[in-house]
């Protein structure tokens, strides 16, 4: 990477897009997991979310988030023994598509 390339991404306000892109919007990459798996298991979400997008939230922050999208009927949950996994409603692939295409929008403006 360039000098000033690296410079410009310690910036302040490039720090604070990052983390408001990946901390701010952990929805996001909840909902893209679980899509792409068909169903995911709470306790490895945090690490999963490393692997695939190269930052690591808090266990309770993915915790938090799930409740979060469960109750805005997003993703639904069931047991299997007794672990707890989630999958995508239909109101969670629409909300997932939105986006998506929200970040095209706006990725073309910029």
């Amino acid at each position: 990477m360039p000098s000033s390339e690296s410079s410009a991404r310690s910036a302040k306000p490039i720090q604070r897009l990052e983390n408001l892109l990946t901390f701010g919007n952990l929805w996001l990459y909840i909902l893209s997991l679980i899509r792409k798996k068909g169903r995911a298991y709470a306790y490895t979400l945090d690490s999963d979310i490393e692997k695939g997008f190269a930052f690591r939230p808090s266990r309770v922050m993915v915790y938090i988030v799930l409740y979060k999208l469960e109750n805005e009927g997003l993703i639904k949950s069931e047991f299997e023994e007794r672990r707890k996994y989630y999958s995508m409603t239909k109101k969670g692939e629409d909300a997932i598509k939105v986006a998506r295409q929200y970040f095209k929008l706006l990725a073309g403006k910029l």
